[in-house]
């Protein structure tokens, strides 16, 4: 049995499933907690809380002191921010900082969870000139893409072994934000318009997974691109459609109208200084995505992925154990066929 995991956003999605696989495994797991309500959720799951904070090295070190490996997937993923500095505070300041409390307490590995939205950026130069030169779909994007530089540059200063694995869109069973937004309003029938774009699916399951395979079979200064799927919004949509039954696709906006519109949404947003789900770096990232192609960690680190099809039955599933689908889905079995 490998050796005692500490876990950074433990209380997230990710982090959670992470902390749990660890300790289904037999995995002695540390996890961090913000909080005393943090903690005892933690406690719960099997694993040890650390009160601390990614700002604060000296708790981190402390916390570190003692585990073979460090999963950092603690980090902020939001849209449409009227300041995004603490999501920068978060994602750069703060991975660059597990990095060298990791280095100083002695840490073997450090499996870093960055993001399929790196590697979403343009430039004058096709992608290879400086920070400067780039251009990002969003600020999320932007902070990612630098917290990785900087997580590697820290890893090269230390002599640490680092792992990066960038997932695409986390879906599955506990998921209600982000994109997983769309497919729920799209099964409530609440989505009367969508603009079409990249879709990009990784399991919860099979990113969870992914991650530990990193720990394992991962190489010191590489990245691992997770993608069990890549479709488009519509193409996403219409599975949803044949496994539910249900028959009233979103009118599909062209895209200067939909950019047009979210301007006119975050003007009025900023007059009435009110926060707005809906906005230009959003409708950027779902026009302009890229198509990822997650085949290398097959081969890299021996990852299989979940069928599609079978993420969305789950997750649908568990929609409606959550109360979260208001409508009936004529079409719907809560199983997979075969």
């Amino acid at each position: 049995m490998a050796g005692r995991a500490f876990v950074t956003g433990a209380s997230g999605f990710l982090g959670r499933a992470i902390v749990e696989e660890l300790a289904a495994g037999g995995r002695p797991v540390r996890a961090l907690a913000r909080s005393d309500a943090a903690a005892e959720r933690l406690a719960a799951l099997g694993a040890e809380p650390v009160r601390g904070d990614l700002r604060d090295r000296a708790s981190l070190e402390a916390g570190f002191v003692g585990c073979d490996v460090v999963y950092h997937a603690a980090g902020v993923n939001a849209f449409c921010l009227p300041d995004p500095s603490p999501m920068f505070e978060v994602n750069v300041a703060g991975s660059r900082e597990v990095v060298l409390a990791a280095a100083a307490a002695g840490v073997g590995r450090v499996v870093y969870t960055s993001s399929a939205a790196t590697l979403d950026i343009a430039s004058d130069d096709g992608g290879a000139g400086p920070l400067g030169t780039r251009r990002f779909l969003s600020n999320y994007a932007r902070s990612k893409y630098e917290a990785e530089r900087g997580v590697m540059d820290a890893a090269a200063s230390t002599g640490l072994d680092v792992v990066s694995v960038n997932p695409a869109s986390v879906q599955g069973p506990g998921r209600t934000s982000g994109t997983a937004r769309l497919l729920i309003g799209y099964l409530n029938g609440k989505l009367p318009a969508a603009v079409d774009g990249p879709l990009n699916v990784i399991d919860i399951a099979d990113c969870t997974r992914g991650h530990l395979l990193a720990e394992e079979r991962g190489v010191a200064g590489q990245r691992y691109l997770l993608c069990g799927a890549s479709m488009t919004l519509r193409s996403g949509l219409a599975l949803l459609s044949r496994l539910t039954g249900l028959e009233d696709p979103p009118r599909f906006l062209p895209p200067g109208l939909a950019l047009a519109a979210a301007a006119g949404i975050e003007l009025v947003a900023r007059a009435r200084r009110k926060p707005t789900r809906f906005c230009r770096e959003m409708v950027r990232t779902l026009l302009e995505g890229s198509a990822y192609d997650g085949t290398p960690a097959t081969r890299d680190l021996g990852l299989v992925y979940t069928p599609i099809e079978s993420t969305m039955r789950r997750t649908i599933s568990w929609y409606l154990q959550q109360g979260l689908i208001t409508r009936p889905l004529p079409g719907f079995a809560d199983s997979d066929p075969g």
